[in-house]
């Protein structure tokens, strides 16, 4: 596994101190929130000149919107600036409340998103949905009417243990078996007291879900998702201390 990082950051000061950080810390990548890259989506050689060409920094972006036409475009927009910068994926939130999603939309999700997520490998990056809480892939029957509707090899699963047990769905380890066939990257976040916490400070037992992962022989990115407001360089060695731990 290869070990990523990523965390929000406020301004040029902390993104550049997030990118000068996250190697000698220990991980291999980062996996970028849409503000750090977002002023960047029509011009990727500024992206590149301002904050260089370690493929590290784009190893994956993340994304989010409506799969309406102004979202498609906003997508279609973003897999080209991740061809233009050489990142592998796009990790994309679908921002649309859960309530009110039916079987029929999330069946036209699917689609849509297969469709997409066809034209980004053709792009040669890859197209990788991040449930989240309150959004149409939500409850543990969602993900496999989701899935089981997607057209095969166009549409992975970020899997995010935090907002997975926000959402109820407890048995981690279970999904990670039983998804197993679309699951290309994991995002490692700690959960408890209601809030995001820093990884090892919550109620989430990981155990299972290394073992798991272990079980699966999982070979992608095991990203710290850092979203508890801690420091950065707080938050980057609390994270690879535990990711370190937690894969013996």
């Amino acid at each position: 596994m290869r070990l990523a990082f990523s965390r929000p950051t406020v301004g040029p000061a902390e993104q550049r101190e997030l990118f000068s950080s996250y190697r000698a810390a220990g991980f291999e990548g980062v996996q970028l929130k849409g503000s750090q890259y977002a002023a960047y989506l029509r011009e990727p050689e500024r992206f590149r000149q301002e904050w260089g060409t370690d493929s590290g920094v784009v190893s994956a972006l993340i994304t989010g919107g409506k799969l309406d036409a102004e979202g498609i475009a906003a997508l279609r927009q973003t897999i080209a600036f991740a061809a233009a910068v050489q990142s592998e994926r796009i990790v994309f939130c679908h921002s649309v409340p859960r309530a009110g999603v039916t079987v029929p939309d999330l069946r036209a999700f699917a689609s849509i998103l297969g469709e997409l997520g066809a034209e980004a490998r053709a792009s040669g990056v890859a197209l990788s949905l991040h449930h989240h809480y309150d959004q149409p892939v939500m409850h543990r029957a969602d993900f496999d009417l989701f899935f089981s509707a997607v057209p095969r090899s166009t549409v992975g699963l970020t899997v995010d243990t935090a907002h997975l047990v926000k959402s109820g769905v407890t048995e981690i380890a279970a999904l990670i078996r039983d998804l197993r066939h679309v699951i290309d990257n994991i995002h490692l976040k700690d959960y408890g007291d209601g809030e995001f916490q820093v990884l090892g400070s919550g109620s989430i037992d990981f155990e299972p879900v290394f073992a798991a992962l272990s079980e699966i022989d999982y070979d992608g990115w095991l990203c710290a998702d850092e979203e508890s407001g801690a420091q950065i360089q707080a938050g980057l060695a609390a994270s690879i201390k535990f990711l370190r731990s937690g894969m013996g």
